[in-house]
């Protein structure tokens, strides 16, 4: 069942339990008050015929038309003294008579002198003994008018209540066509895109409520996954850009090594450096790749100390560029909940940049104060046009496409940063070299003591 044939069938429901609600109130309230006054009248003409008794006891010997009503007096042994209506008396009745029992209303089925059998309302009320005997006084009112008024209120309340719930259906279904359209919108649009594969589709946008921030929300998730989708096939197209050139490389130096050209020792060293070297660049270029394409999927969080993590990855540094100073004076202890093994990979690959630049005899100044991680080398820094980009994946500046890498190391370092709630940026210090900073001040903290 459709969501709108469900809200036509609620708006009925709800409509039909308030009109079936509100036409039995009516139909009980209209027959209490026929009812009420049906008893009133009764009442006043027994009244009548008990005064009249009391007065003179010969006043009434029987009428067909004492107020409108039938009357009949009965004494104590249910002896009918005068009468306009016979009906036997039965226990209850003789009570009254009696005297021990007051008098009452009911509902009553009796056969007239005619034999008809009428629907009445009797009335039995005890008969004053001031002036005789004990006795009882019962009226009757045919309930031949009354009833047949119920009946026409009770056909004209189910024909408003039928009416009604008619009524709600069409409204709902209206009501709710108009309130759906918008849903059914977003439908189409969401299987246009499954079907095409393209989410560069937009739903329009309108109004305040709640389904046109559905609308809004639905539109900035297409962008969202458009954006997604489009830095996917940049990836791609990226990595298989630069995976292209080193086993092209590669392909060329063991062609040659296979090949029937005599090469000398010397030549062969050299063949055999170059593919240590471009299975080295390999083998970094797609554990970046695999770091990048598993930003996505973390681990569980773990507590670590960042100052150890530096010390470590400066230790590999000072083995990797022996020639570079490395100097680490203000490591502050500091704790972060985060990914320890992405974290090291990320401090390393701020280390090994800044070591590739600041050449023979350079140096580098290592800090990590307040949760900010200060990397700054003495090389030739960064350009004005490079600063902004350094941070892209496969971005190489000119002056880097001569030296070894894929153009991945800041951005990992970017992608780690953004994981802990931290950001990195990159600028030229006022001496000269380049100076990155990678804060984690979300994540950090000082140990406890």
């Amino acid at each position: 069942m459709t969501l709108r044939a469900r809200l036509t069938l609620v708006a009925a429901g709800v409509v039909a339990v308030v009109v079936a609600l509100a036409c039995a109130t009516t139909y009980f309230v209209m027959r209490h008050e026929l009812r009420t006054q049906l008893d009133s009248s009764l009442r006043k003409e027994v009244q009548a015929v008990q005064q009249a008794v009391q007065t003179d006891p010969g006043a009434y010997t029987g009428s067909d038309d004492f107020g409108g009503s039938l009357v009949e007096v009965i004494d104590a042994a249910g002896q009918v003294e005068a009468a306009s209506y016979r009906v036997e008396p039965d226990a209850r009745v003789l009570a009254v008579a009696a005297g021990t029992r007051p008098e009452f209303f009911r509902d009553i089925t009796a056969r007239n002198v005619a034999g008809e059998v009428s629907h009445l309302r009797e009335l039995v009320a005890p008969q004053p003994v001031l002036f005789g005997p004990p006795g009882a006084v019962i009226a009757y009112k045919d309930l031949q008018e009354t009833d047949r008024a119920l009946e026409r209120l009770r056909f004209i309340l189910i024909l408003v209540s039928l009416g009604g719930i008619a009524a709600a259906a069409v409204a709902g279904a209206l009501v709710s066509g108009a309130a759906l359209a918008p849903v059914r919108r977003l439908t189409a649009a969401a299987e246009r895109i499954a079907e095409t594969g393209e989410p560069s589709e937009r739903v329009p946008e309108g109004g305040h409520d709640e389904l046109a921030r559905l609308g809004a929300s639905f539109n900035t998730m297409l962008a969202s996954l458009e954006d997604s989708l489009e830095t996917q096939r940049r990836f791609v197209a990226d990595a298989s850009h630069e995976l292209r050139t080193p086993l092209t490389s590669l392909q060329t130096n063991i062609d040659v090594l296979r090949g029937d050209i005599a090469l000398d020792p010397e030549q062969r060293r050299r063949l055999l450096d170059d593919l240590h070297r471009e299975t080295q660049e390999m083998r970094g270029l797609i554990a970046g790749l695999l770091e990048l394409a598993q930003g996505g999927a973390q681990t569980e969080k773990e507590e670590f100390q960042l100052d150890e993590v530096v010390e470590e990855a400066v230790e590999r540094a000072r083995t990797r560029f022996p020639d570079v100073s490395w100097q680490t004076d203000g490591l502050e202890a500091t704790v972060v909940d985060g990914y320890r093994d992405r974290m090291e990979r990320a401090v390393w690959n701020l280390l090994e940049n800044a070591g590739k630049w600041s050449g023979e005899g350079g140096s580098v100044e290592v800090s990590l104060a307040g949760g900010e991680l200060e990397v700054r080398d003495h090389g030739p820094g960064f350009a004005d046009e490079d600063r902004p980009l350094v941070f892209d994946r496969f971005y190489r500046s000119a002056a880097a496409r001569s030296m070894p890498g894929a153009g991945l190391g800041l951005a990992i370092v970017r992608e780690v940063a953004e994981a802990h709630g931290g950001t990195v940026q990159a600028e030229n210090a006022p001496d000269g070299g380049a100076l990155v900073r990678l804060s984690l001040d979300g994540a950090a903290r000082p140990p406890l003591s």
